[in-house]
């Protein structure tokens, strides 16, 4: 027992350390990409923060399995190298109690992975398309800045404006393009505009040198057509609509009892993550051999390439099945196969007599 609290103690250590950077270092890439957004007015910073945490909470199930991976091969790398794994073999502790520990750990990863992909995911993906939508229909024209196209709803509304000094200020050379409701499109251009108090729910705007044209819907102008001084525009507050259906939004008991191809890849996938867990945890023990006296992050490149060449096959084998290259079965399991043969191949390495085995050879 206290052999085996020493080396989870090992591993929880970098386990800890490294889940957190790559959080942060994935939150740190997420704001940079939505800065922008919140300053030109797109999105508010309490809907960025929430985005980007919903995002986090999705990318975990990839995140924690890399981590314990090598977490794995640093802390018991670190062990051989510094000869203590060959004390423990001299003691009486043995490969089996060694894979034990780690299976125990990678085992109860697994779980929580399993409940983040299950659960977690759909529910994360969802609200984050609520938010996106809730977005678009709240976009308003006071926090627009010039030089940005600014698309609402579904394309229906879109705005540039060339010149502002700065929010709630009037905008000069703005263009705007409606998309009807009986077809076809109009679009308005003004030398400036300010926008008035709302009436009736949608925002009002007062367009001085005003140009309204009306296109029809095979592309050719129509008569419609207006040039005015002064002209009061009052555009109806787009609203926010129902996302639509994504296989990776959908309930995993949906996904279970559709036979479309995207939803049994969706479905397949967030199975699969719990098994990838438990074998890159396992597969971490026969990675991290190392001779006394070696760097102890010898093996961390090796593992890296063998992950990074197991999650394209695995990435890779989710869109044949997507795209049906691939038919359900195997399907994507392809890639947790692939992988737990590499195990077993690690496992019996030193038997097979091709490197170094250890003193107590695992």
């Amino acid at each position: 027992m206290i052999i085996g609290r020493y080396l989870l103690r090992e591993i929880l250590g970098p386990f800890a350390v490294m889940l957190t950077v790559l959080c942060v270092l994935f939150m740190s890439y997420g704001a940079a990409g939505f800065l922008s957004d919140a300053v030109n007015g797109l999105l508010p910073t309490n809907m960025i923060v929430q985005v980007i945490g919903l995002r986090t909470l999705i990318a975990l199930e990839t995140l924690i399995p890399i981590s314990l991976y090598l977490s794995v091969v640093m802390a018991l790398g670190r062990l051989y190298v510094d000869s203590e794994m060959t004390a423990l073999f001299a003691l009486g502790w043995n490969s089996a109690g060694l894979m034990g520990i780690v299976f125990g750990l990678s085992l109860c990863t697994a779980v929580i992975v399993a409940g983040l992909s299950l659960v977690a995911r759909p529910w994360a993906y969802t609200r984050s398309h609520e938010l996106a939508s809730v977005a678009e229909a709240s976009l308003h024209s006071n926090d627009m800045q010039a030089g940005t196209f600014y698309v609402t709803g579904a394309g229906e509304r879109t705005i540039y404006i060339e010149r502002r000094e700065g929010p709630a200020a009037p905008a000069g050379g703005v263009f705007v393009q409606l998309r009807l409701r009986g077809g076809g499109t109009r679009i308005i251009y003004a030398v400036s505009i300010e926008q008035l108090s709302p009436v009736g729910g949608g925002p009002r705007f007062h367009l001085s040198g005003a140009h309204v044209y009306d296109i029809d819907v095979d592309g050719s102008a129509s008569e419609v057509g207006l040039n005015a001084r002064d002209l009061n525009l009052h555009l109806v507050s787009p609203s926010a609509h129902p996302p639509e259906y994504s296989a990776i939004a959908a309930s995993t008991t949906h996904l279970r009892s559709s036979d479309s191809a995207p939803d049994i890849a969706e479905f397949q996938w967030r199975e699969s993550t719990s098994v990838t867990t438990l074998l890159l945890g396992m597969l971490g023990v026969p990675l991290s051999r190392a001779h006394p006296g070696q760097h102890r992050n010898t093996k961390v490149g090796i593992a890296i390439l063998i992950y990074a060449g197991y999650y394209l096959l695995y990435e890779s084998a989710r869109t044949w099945v997507q795209i049906g290259v691939l038919p359900p079965f195997p399907g994507l399991w392809i890639a947790p196969a692939s992988l737990a043969l590499v195990l077993i191949f690690a496992l019996l390495e030193p038997q097979l007599g091709l490197g170094w085995r250890g003193k107590g050879g695992a």
